[in-house]
């Protein structure tokens, strides 16, 4: 089978060095974010591309100094003040997130929901060093668990908002990723950049080609470091993919990854990865962790709640299930898969 030529570093990340591809194609990489963020632009000269890429490189430092729930910042003040249960004032950018991220929870039931950060710190994944000891307890889970924090704890007067639960602390890391990169290429339109690709930690959004030619990526195997499948761009598109591979520790034996279920209190443990193609990074980046959690029982009716009909999901057993829409678009690496199309999506 024909192999997928990777033009940028898509999902496996084999490296982030910085070079000028032949037809005028000019990549930066940045450490932003929390993760490697690496930005190509087609048909920009050299000089015009340097000044985008240190307006995007200011940009994102921001944006990662603002919306980082665990350090000083627009986000880690909020969560400071949700728990005096009084109205305070946020910036309209802060609550745009807030009112996208709300819509999205109630869409997907809940299985993307912000809200938990108090598990998210329970479980120790609010460091940058994963944790090493045991896992919480039952116990421990079931006192978050009882607090039932939800987005829609959330009110809003104008720029004024107010949570009618004390115990909803926000971390918007299923989610601020995308809505950076949403943000990020909206700049580059309003600065008639045509052709780009906006790759954050192996999720992206692309508009335009590379020349006469698509930007090809490719989707990384959850279970080896290779590429499953090549997908094309087709003019503006996000490839956003959760899995359990990205961030996880071992104890005794068993593995715990970091994409939490709201509903259990702990990882979601019936999927290996879920690719989402969508036009919004910010909607892929949510509705990825929301069909992940939802697993192979779920994900098909919170996919239609959620708008998204271009899916992929590898479950535990290595069934890949697909949407009619992706099908496609999917260039499989190997033969021999076992690969079932939901019917329900026809």
């Amino acid at each position: 089978m024909k192999k997928i030529v990777l033009l940028v570093v898509v999902l496996l990340l084999l490296s982030c060095t910085k070079k000028q591809e032949e037809g005028q194609v000019f990549e930066e990489t940045m450490m932003v974010m929390g993760t490697i963020v690496t930005v190509s632009l087609y048909g920009e000269d050299e000089k015009r591309a340097q000044k985008l890429f240190h307006d995007l490189l200011k940009d994102f430092k921001y944006m990662q100094a603002a919306w980082n729930p665990w350090k000083k910042g627009s986000l880690a003040r909020i969560n400071q003040m949700i728990p005096y249960q009084e109205a305070f004032s946020i910036g309209p950018v802060v609550k745009d997130m807030v009112l996208q991220a709300t819509e999205l929870s109630k869409q997907s039931e809940g299985y993307f929901n912000p809200a938990i950060g108090q598990l998210i710190k329970l479980w120790g994944f609010n460091k940058e060093k994963l944790p090493t000891g045991p896992p919480p307890t039952a116990d421990q889970i079931k006192a978050i668990l009882d607090k039932n924090a939800q987005m829609e704890d959330l009110s809003f007067s104008v720029l004024n908002l107010k949570s009618s639960n004390p115990d909803v602390l926000l971390d918007f890391g299923a989610f601020a990723k995308g809505f950076g990169v949403d943000r990020a290429i909206e700049y580059l339109k309003s600065m008639e950049v045509k052709n780009a690709i906006i790759n954050a930690g192996g999720d992206l959004r692309a508009i335009g080609k590379k020349g006469d030619k698509p930007w090809m990526i490719g989707i990384r195997d959850p279970r080896a470091q290779a590429v499953i499948a090549g997908v094309s761009i087709q003019g503006d598109e996000s490839v956003f993919t959760s899995g359990d591979y990205e961030r996880f520790y071992e104890y005794e034996g068993k593995r715990y990854h970091h994409i939490l279920n709201p509903k259990t209190g702990k990882p979601a443990d019936t999927v290996r990865s879920v690719t989402i193609i969508h036009s919004s990074a910010a909607i892929a980046d949510a509705a990825a962790t929301a069909l992940f959690v939802a697993g192979p029982d779920n994900w098909q009716r919170i996919a239609k709640k959620m708008g998204i009909d271009k899916v992929m999901l590898i479950d535990q057993q290595g069934v890949i299930h697909l949407t009619p829409a992706i099908k496609p678009r999917l260039e499989f690496e190997r033969e021999g898969l076992d690969i079932r199309v939901a019917k329900t999506f026809q």
